[in-house]
């Protein structure tokens, strides 16, 4: 069987886009080599998606995966580990066969680096963050901590300021990489407390983060910090690497495309987090599926 659009990511956007292709009257087959909803399902509670007060991330990834398949979705879990351009029809690898399309929308998403620390998985949603804007506003009132020291990190941390009576940087450099004028406004506010060349090695929990343990990178003198939340903002690893022989990529392998989702391949589209975009949200995401849908509806006529 060819499909119309085979989508490669049941993550928010991977799940809208089906949901737009069915109902244009196109047969789309999902791709997803892990949970269906992606990332999302690790964020205890959503408050900022549209229509929704308050939800889990596991609930709101039930209602999208529940509306695609009503809608007719078929969906297949497998690891996706190349896509063949032949031309008028893609073919899709996976470790278990190969799919045949008109159009392909790849919908990866990218994952935030871990520290690699024993008990990091398990502390995910217990003290354990990636997001200050989904889960500033949990800790307010309470100290947190930011591992990291660059853009991203200096974001989180002035996010968190506003909510946390403190926040504690740990910073493995001598100095805050990323943007002066964000340097600037990090160093300047009074409740953001900087630690440099130091590393988290060690997160103590009982009923959830306690504290953490530091080292210093010149010493090796370890310490421990009492903390409320850890916010780990040591970069995102988008989810490309069976495409870089396929697909344009940045220098950090996002997907080369813009607010079209548009690549460089014809047929072949992209959704979400693993395209070069400035903001990544859940909404962002679903935002990213419908527009890549109509996309793939539209060139295959």
């Amino acid at each position: 069987m060819v499909y119309d659009i085979i989508i490669v990511g049941a993550g928010p956007a991977g799940l809208t886009a089906a949901v737009y292709a069915l109902r244009a009257k196109k047969s789309v087959l999902i791709l997803e080599k892990g949970a269906l909803g992606g990332q999302m399902t690790f964020s205890p509670k959503i408050e900022n998606y549209p229509g929704f007060i308050e939800l889990s991330g596991n609930e709101l990834a039930d209602k999208m995966t529940e509306q695609a398949l009503n809608l007719g979705a078929e969906i297949e879990l497998g690891q996706v580990t190349q896509v063949r351009d032949n031309g008028e029809t893609k073919t899709v690898v996976t470790e278990d066969g190969e799919f045949e399309a008109k159009t392909v929308i790849l919908a990866v998403g990218a994952e935030h680096r871990r520290l690699g620390l024993q008990n990091e998985e398990e502390l995910i949603g217990s003290g354990v963050s990636f997001c200050a804007v989904c889960d500033a506003a949990f800790f307010n009132g309470q100290e947190v901590c930011v591992a990291g020291g660059g853009n991203s990190a200096m974001q989180e941390a002035l996010l968190l300021s506003e909510n946390c009576t403190k926040v504690t940087m740990i910073q493995n450099l001598a100095f805050l990489t990323g943007e002066e004028a964000l340097k600037q406004k990090t160093t300047a506010k009074n409740n953001i407390e900087i630690i440099y060349n130091s590393v988290v090695t060690g997160l103590i929990a009982e009923n959830g983060l306690k504290a953490i343990e530091i080292q210093n990178t010149e010493t090796l003198e370890k310490s421990t910090v009492k903390t409320d939340g850890l916010f780990v903002a040591v970069g995102l690893r988008p989810d490309t690497d069976p495409f870089r022989d396929f697909i344009s990529l940045d220098q950090y392998g996002y997907i080369a495309a813009d607010e079209s989702c548009v690549t460089d391949i014809p047929g072949v589209f992209c959704a979400g987090d693993c395209r070069v975009k400035t903001v990544r949200q859940v909404s962002t995401a679903a935002a990213d599926g419908a527009v890549a849908a109509i996309a793939a509806v539209k060139y295959i006529g």
